[in-house]
């Protein structure tokens, strides 16, 4: 086939382009059996590669592959290589045809003869316009403003673009004794000496070369040595000429080789197709290369597990498609085969001891656990179960739940998770915590015994209540105690119509305010504290309360109470928030007395920095905060020697049920400051309607 490629290439001109038909079947004739060649390398190569692999055999899966690889590139590069070239042949004969030579040659010669034109109305407009100014030089003098209007004029009227007048006398410097140039340029370098011999000599005109345009040098029919250069410039002409000579110029050159590009073009192709084709050979058999090796490992791994070598895996990396999927299960296969049969091995041994794990669990634990099967009977029940439901010696296994315990056994028909139910045994009730969860054959209960913990629960909450309400009221009992005494050592000596009497009924009221202090300790169990009753009541007025009964209490401290002008209002619990603003000032006061210091100060103010929220501050200059300030609100915490520890706490109690925070801080210069904030717009959403406590304790 090459050679007969060689003769019919040989056998034509050497510039003479080949037809289309001629150039594919050409490539056709070489392409197949080039093909046909690199397919039969790629079978024996595959071939040897598969008798190198762990499957062994003649290797059809690498032929297979190799041929269904090449069958797919060379099919479709044939068909792209003869379309391509014909496609190309069909172009190249078009662009070298003598229709589209003799179409581009007759355009340069209509630009030619267009340019030819051009020069020549030029030339004859510049020998004319050299006739004109020697006319007008005969009436004006050259320097005259006239004559340059005049040259100004001829050249609009001949639609010229420059003129210069000069003077150029034989071995003399030109000079340029009119210009009319928007640009300045060397005589020297455009007007030649050879232009002016020319027209020297007799020649009417000569063109004077430009690349923006077409200039002419005539003689000026006037003195000696005079000449006039005109000169019309027309940039997209030239352009236009420039690019004509250009293209007809390459055309011949691309002309000249289209016999030499043709065969390139047809080369390229043949040669990118045949790599095209042995890159699919390669592609194939490094497909078939990745196939094999993991089958043949899979093939090698099936032999040692059939073999009884459950330990056996596929070694290696595995990709993501459906040969690694494979490995993949595969070892997955075997590592839970070999899982199972250990398992079965151990199954009975680890059952056994789960099952006397189990027992040991229940039988030592003190909750009750029951299970009970969908009919309801007792499967399992542990002594624990046995000794809260049951007579001492009952055997529960067996028997209904429901006949055991009514409770449980509703609980279950109720199908609840979890319930605090109450069982009789021995005539002793018992409340027991339950909690329900199921399983594959049934229900588990499971159950605490919590009697005695409620009951220890409701007698320590009796007596921190208690303690708590004792404590407030003992709270009003000693300013009580307080005013009589001080009327007693004020007013003893001004009563003058019974003396004897106002001392003995001060002295009554300090010692019934002792033994109702005593009371109050013995019976405080029985003391329970009201929830809060929420209504519209004046802040001001409640601190304003609070202070004076201190201030009258305690002359050598100075108080002051600060509040707004507009006096807000809040929703509240009148009685229990004077009750807290008391115990805090009441805290402050024995806090300055602890300092003791002369002067000491109780500080009171309100303040509304925010429309719904109200600050009260209480400050003093007492003996400041201890280093756990944060515990100073907690039951029995206090820092008083006599002190119980209960005032902050039903404090906090009160702070929190009016929905408000409590903070503690440093007071600058030494002290204490309290800052309760309420929140105005929580507590109006929680005001009620109801009866004054006044008028409720009056129709009691």
């Amino acid at each position: 086939m090459a050679l007969a490629t060689w003769a019919v290439l040989s056998g034509t001109g050497s510039q003479k382009l080949l037809t289309p038909p001629v150039v594919a079947l050409l490539l056709m004739g070489n392409l197949i059996p080039a093909i046909a060649l690199l397919v039969l390398i790629g079978r024996r190569i595959a071939k040897g590669r598969a008798a190198r692999s762990m499957i062994g055999g003649d290797g059809r899966l690498h032929v297979r592959l190799v041929a269904i690889f090449s069958l797919v590139a060379s099919v479709p590069t044939l068909l792209v290589v003869v379309f391509a070239s014909l496609l190309f042949q069909a172009g190249v004969q078009f662009w070298f045809s003598d229709r589209a030579k003799a179409t581009l040659e007759g355009a340069s010669t209509v630009v030619q003869d267009s340019y030819s034109r051009e020069e020549s109305r030029i030339a004859s407009n510049t020998e004319a316009m050299a006739s004109d100014l020697a006319d007008a030089l005969t009436r004006v003098q050259i320097d005259d403003p006239r004559f340059l209007d005049f040259v100004g004029k001829q050249l609009v009227f001949r639609e010229m673009s420059e003129a210069m007048v000069l003077r150029a006398e034989p071995g003399k410097e030109m000079q340029s004794l009119v210009l009319i140039d928007p640009r300045t340029r060397d005589l020297d370098r455009f007007i030649t000496p050879a232009m002016l011999d020319a027209v020297r000599s007799g020649k009417r005109s000569v063109m004077v070369p430009s690349p923006n345009g077409i200039g002419a040098l005539s003689m000026l029919p006037i003195g000696k040595d005079n000449f006039l250069y005109a000169a019309r410039f027309d940039t997209v002409f030239g352009q236009q000429i420039q690019r004509a000579r250009t293209v007809l110029a390459d055309y011949r050159e691309l002309s000249a080789r289209s016999r030499s590009l043709q065969l390139q073009f047809n080369a390229a192709l043949l040669l990118i197709s045949l790599l095209i084709v042995g890159g699919s050979v390669w592609i194939a058999l490094s497909v078939a290369d990745r196939l094999v090796r993991p089958v043949g490992q899979l093939v090698d791994a099936a032999r040692r597990v059939t073999g009884g070598d459950l330990s056996t895996r596929v070694a290696g990396p595995h990709s993501r498609d459906e040969v690694g999927t494979l490995a993949t299960a595969f070892n997955r296969m075997t590592g839970r085969l070999q899982e199972q049969t250990a398992d079965l091995v151990a199954a009975n041994d680890q059952i056994e001891r789960r099952r006397a794990l189990t027992e040991a669990v229940l039988s030592g634990v003190s909750a009750g656990v029951v299970s009970v099967d969908r009919a309801g009977e007792i499967r399992l029940a542990n002594g624990s179960a046995a000794a809260l439901l049951a007579e001492p010696g009952t055997i529960l296994v067996g028997q209904p739940l429901s006949a055991v315990s009514t409770e449980l056994g509703a609980l279950i028909d109720d199908g609840r998770r979890e319930a605090v139910v109450e069982v009789a045994r021995g005539g002793d009730m018992r409340t027991l915590a339950v909690k329900v969860s199921r399983d594959v054959g049934g229900h588990v209960l499971t159950f605490d015994d919590i009697t005695q913990q409620l009951s220890d629960q409701r007698r320590a909450a009796w007596s921190d209540v208690a303690r708590r309400i004792a404590h407030e009221i003992k709270n009003p009992l000693t300013p009580i105690q307080l005013a009589a005494e001080r009327l007693k050592r004020r007013y003893a000596t001004e009563v003058s119509s019974d003396p004897a009497t106002f001392t003995k009924l001060t002295d009554t009221i300090v010692r019934q305010v002792g033994d109702l202090r005593r009371m109050v300790d013995e019976f405080s169990s029985f003391a329970r504290m009201p929830k809060p009753v929420f209504r519209p009541e004046s802040i001001v007025d409640i601190a304003r309360q609070a202070v004076f009964l201190h201030e009258v209490a305690h002359p050598g401290i100075r108080f002051s109470l600060q509040v707004p002008d507009n006096h807000p209002e809040l929703v509240c619990d009148r009685r229990q928030l004077g009750q807290a603003l008391t115990n805090l000032i009441k805290n402050a006061v024995e806090a300055v007395e602890a300092a003791d210091r002369d002067g000491g100060e109780v500080a009171v103010s309100i303040t509304w920095p925010e429309p719904a929220a109200i600050h009260l501050s209480i400050s003093d200059t007492g003996i400041g905060l201890p280093a756990d300030r944060e515990r100073l609100v907690e039951p029995y915490v206090t820092t008083r020697a006599r002190g119980t520890g209960l005032g902050l706490a039903i404090v906090k109690k009160i702070v929190e049920e009016h929905y408000a925070t409590m903070r503690f801080s440093d007071r600058p210069g030494g002290g204490t400051v309290v800052t309760v904030v309420f929140d105005a717009d929580v507590l109006a959403s929680h005001a009620i309607d109801a009866p004054e406590p006044d008028a409720m304790e009056a129709r009691a």
